[in-house]
């Protein structure tokens, strides 16, 4: 019986061109990324937009504009703008940018806070004895994210490996790996914090809130007041706090297998938002609250 000629449905694509090699791992890298789409409605999402930015907009609006300074303050050169040796020079303000009195921006439905990625960071001191400590950091930050690790510290994708910046005599040496990073975007953000407000934080022991410092007055601020500007995070929207190495142990992914890893770690949690200007952190506070992160104020 004569063989039936597979047709162009049948037979595989001709390779006009041959994949890239990977010298490291000894495999063919794939000629493009894969992405995967939502494939189902975010709860989160959609609390967010039919429910706690109108919260928000309602907090943060007020009815009057930036108070304007009775008198100008004077801004002096470094260099004498006259003097034809500086005339093409670099002359920056003395004093600085004042980066602690930018003004927010208006409050309109388009600058309503909004939550742009979560950052987990672990630190291994073990790490800096020997590199292989860092295996478990790895493996568990996959494990919360999803993310598979990426090819090089430089890449935004997958678990990134934090490398010492400069050298501190007697604890680290420039290069030197020190702990790993992994951000999240989009629906697994949003599953993250499903799975911390649900899971982790319940569960901690004598866990009343995430302190936040003591009030003060402010005629800049729409919101309370948590503290003064005196630290550039202030007018940036990111709001950070730290897990004990005790609350790793319940998250369900590293539940389901616990024994599988060394030790329990701690790590810091980042909350990137694109508010900016004075009260930002504030304005960033209430809109990660409204995803069932508790705060308290410090008495």
């Amino acid at each position: 019986m004569p063989l039936i000629r597979p047709t162009r449905f049948g037979r595989p694509p001709q390779i006009r061109k041959p994949l890239s090699f990977d010298s490291r791992r000894k495999l063919p890298r794939p000629p493009t990324n894969l992405q995967i789409r939502e494939i189902s409605p975010c709860r989160l999402s959609d609390h967010y937009h039919s429910t706690l930015s109108d919260n928000l907009m309602y907090m943060s609006y007020s009815h009057k504009t930036n108070p304007i300074p009775s008198h100008q303050r004077e801004i002096r050169l470094r260099w004498d703008p006259s003097n034809p040796y500086s005339k093409y020079r670099k002359n920056p303000p003395v004093g600085g940018s004042q980066w602690s009195k930018i003004p927010s921006p208006p409050i309109t439905p388009s600058t309503i806070p909004k939550l742009l990625s979560i950052q987990l960071h672990i630190m291994s001191k073990d790490a800096l004895i020997s590199r292989s400590n860092l295996l478990g950091v790895i493996a568990a930050l996959r494990a919360l994210s999803g993310e598979s690790s990426s090819l090089s510290s430089k890449s935004i994708n997958g678990v990134e490996i934090i490398r010492g910046k400069k050298q501190v005599g007697g604890w680290i040496r420039q290069g030197m790996p020190a702990g790993a990073k992994v951000t999240l975007k989009g629906p697994p953000m949003y599953d993250l914090i499903s799975t911390l407000s649900e899971f982790v934080l319940p569960r901690l022991r004598d866990f009343n809130g995430f302190p936040i410092p003591p009030t003060t007055s402010s005629h800049t601020s729409y919101l309370p007041s948590s503290a003064n500007a005196v630290k550039p995070s202030d007018v940036t929207g990111v709001v950070s706090f730290g897990l004990p190495p005790a609350a790793m142990a319940f998250w369900p992914q590293i539940e389901v297998n616990q024994d599988a890893y060394p030790k329990m770690y701690g790590m810091h949690v980042h909350f990137i938002t694109d508010a900016v200007g004075l009260g930002a952190q504030e304005r960033a506070r209430a809109l990660v609250s409204g995803f069932q992160i508790p705060f308290v104020r410090m008495s």
